[in-house]
């Protein structure tokens, strides 16, 4: 404890100028002038967000001396490591920290454990077991090293805590390269505060002189502090960014989850599509074909045989239906960009997509795929037809073609047999050219089935519209361009 009247050693966290704090003021000095909005193109995976730059602090000092809810201690799997950090944690917090340790009964590499903090002006302690970094081993190492990140957060967030102080969990004595470890520390804590940033009001990167460099080059790529830094760290984020929660991408794992299933297209199904659809799908980019996937199947044939391939793809699909099931996917739900409808004319099931509504920079798109399974199993068991509104969307709501090739590959058979017709509403022909080649060179499986839709007219001739829930602003768009929305109803017996 201090002597009574002296000034304390602890250092609150609330006194701490934030990344954004930091930031402001050093464009005051410099009076730059902000990058004008129509220089902004394409976004960062990483994009500019001021509420959590404002969680973030940088500060040059021990981790010990923290006034905060929680700080990070990084040891062995005995918890007896004597390195810088845990020597000056043990020494402030006393005698009784080792006690306590002793009953943790160590801690596995990757894992996170929680202690009192005892003389600390930190509530708790929170120790982790980084990674030791062999080259041959990387791939381990950089998964390990991202858990204990991420089970350090989320014992945070269990917790209810509402700051935690990091040291850097990568000591030297583990010889894992600083810039590659900061390049995980940084993305794991950036992919965290996106979706559970309500938990945690403040994260502090302690850093000691030796590491600061690194950290004030890094941050900009993980968390820009204006559209203009964003722009200038786009072109130094390394080329493995990890998933929507940090996590190294395994490409092994990649390859068993979109593993081309290879199952042939019944031609048989197509039958009957083209009676309700007198002229929509007329259009010269509804006709044109390729055999760019007798191609691919003949050279699957080779390497496995149809029914091996179709159970390996089975396998995989219901993985993704018992996660589907088990997540919790209601941040998904809410964004309202795909719900079940009415039937159409020929009585199938109308399920509506709505571009607008999909944030494809901010959401987990795998989560969207779990999604999109946890809501279309029970409906693609039957016949059904998919109604795309790309009315008004942006770049930041364009589905990206390996998302949806990944898709493709991912779901049951059932939904390709069963899918009868995709009605694609107001395209562009940006929209309508990149449909083309998708499903010509990607998944020639679709290609007859995409009809496009200039008005809702068009599309009422095969949905009626009171079969299917439109969004407000379809139809404003849709009677400024094609004429009001109440000429497609018979008129009112009142008028």
């Amino acid at each position: 404890m201090d002597p009574l009247g002296a000034p304390s050693q602890f250092v609150d966290v609330d006194s701490l100028p934030s990344w954004t704090d930091a930031y402001e003021a050093k464009q005051l000095d410099s009076h730059q002038n902000p990058v004008e909005k129509a220089q902004v193109g394409v976004r960062s995976p990483f994009p500019y967000r001021k509420d959590i730059n404002a969680k973030i602090i940088l500060w040059k000092g021990d981790v010990a001396l923290l006034n905060c809810t929680a700080i990070v201690n990084t040891s062995n799997e005995s918890l007896t490591d004597k390195n810088p950090v845990s020597e000056s944690i043990f020494m402030h917090a006393g005698p009784d920290l080792k006690d306590e340790l002793q009953k943790l009964k160590g801690c596995r590499t990757g894992e996170a454990k929680l202690t009192k903090g005892f003389n600390l002006a930190a509530r708790f302690i929170i120790h982790t077991v980084g990674p030791k970094y062999k080259s041959r081993y990387r791939t381990a190492a950089e998964s390990s090293l991202y858990s204990c990140y991420r089970n350090v957060l989320q014992l945070a967030k269990e917790q209810a805590m509402c700051s935690v102080g990091f040291c850097v969990i990568n000591s030297l004595k583990r010889c894992y390269p600083l810039e590659d470890a900061t390049h995980i520390a940084l993305r794991t804590v950036r992919r965290f505060l996106e979706i559970h940033g309500e938990t945690l009001e403040k994260v502090v990167f302690a850093v000691s002189e030796l590491e600061e460099a690194t950290y004030q080059k890094l941050l900009p790529l993980y968390f820009p502090r204006s559209l203009e830094e964003e722009i200038q760290s786009l072109p130094y984020l390394p080329a493995d960014i990890g998933n929507a929660e940090g996590e190294p991408v395994v490409p092994e794992r990649q390859i068993r989850i979109t593993e081309k299933p290879g199952v042939p297209d019944d031609a048989s199904d197509e039958e009957g599509l083209e009676a309700d659809l007198s002229f929509i799908g007329s259009h010269a980019f509804a006709r044109m074909e390729g055999d760019v996937d007798k191609q691919r199947r003949l050279i699957l044939q080779g390497q496995l045989s149809e029914a091996a391939l179709q159970k390996q793809h089975q396998r995989n699909y219901n993985r993704w239906l018992c996660q589907a099931r088990a997540e919790d996917l209601s941040d998904i739900a809410s964004l309202k960009a795909l719900y079940q409808t009415g039937v159409d004319n020929c009585g199938r099931t109308v399920m509506v997509v709505v571009g607008r509504n999909i944030p494809v920079t901010l959401i987990d798109m795998e989560k969207a795929i779990l999604y999109f399974i946890h809501v279309m199993d029970h409906i693609a068991v039957k016949e059904y037809v998919l109604v795309y509104f790309h009315t008004l969307t942006n770049d930041y709501n364009q589905l990206d073609s390996n998302f949806l090739k990944k898709l493709y590959d991912i779901v049951d058979a059932k939904y390709k047999r069963n899918l009868k017709a995709l009605y694609f509403v107001h395209p562009t022909f940006r929209s309508k050219v990149s449909a083309w080649f998708f499903t010509t060179f990607t998944v020639s499986g679709l290609k007859d089935k995409i009809h496009y839709v200039e008005s809702l007219q068009q599309l009422f001739t095969a949905i009626p519209p009171e079969q299917i829930d439109l969004p407000p602003f379809v139809l404003e768009y849709d009677a400024r361009e094609n004429g009001p929305y109440y000429s497609y109803y018979p008129p009112s017996p009142d008028l």
